[in-house]
């Protein structure tokens, strides 16, 4: 059965040392964008909220972080998360590359947009 956790630093100390610097920083990455965001573990994973409703997920695996969902996108936010595509809704940055950070405060200022339009 899947291990139960009850907060996001719960979650992140679940994963090997690397893998939770990753993780901490997608969190703060997304806190700098949305610097009054609460957080909560919605299906088990991380979940940034805005104003008590979920905005964005996140979470590790074991061979790369994923992000969820993919909010209203522009092309060019459209295009330049093409290769990290998986599915309908959801990005996989590989964990033996480098993470896009900056992609990741746009797709945040992207979901924030919808949220307020």
């Amino acid at each position: 059965m899947a291990e139960k956790f009850t907060s996001v630093d719960e979650y992140i100390a679940s994963f090997p040392a690397d893998v939770q610097e990753i993780l901490q920083e997608v969190r703060r990455t997304i806190h700098a964008v949305v610097p009054d965001a609460g957080e909560k573990i919605s299906y088990q994973i991380p979940t940034i909220t805005l104003d008590g409703k979920s905005l964005v997920y996140f979470s590790g695996w074991k061979e790369h972080i994923a992000l969820y969902p993919i909010p209203p996108l522009d092309d060019a936010l459209s295009a330049a998360i093409a290769p990290y595509r998986s599915g309908k809704g959801t990005l996989k940055f590989p964990l033996k590359d480098p993470i896009p950070y900056n992609l990741i405060t746009r797709l945040t200022q992207a979901f924030v947009s919808a949220r307020t339009e």
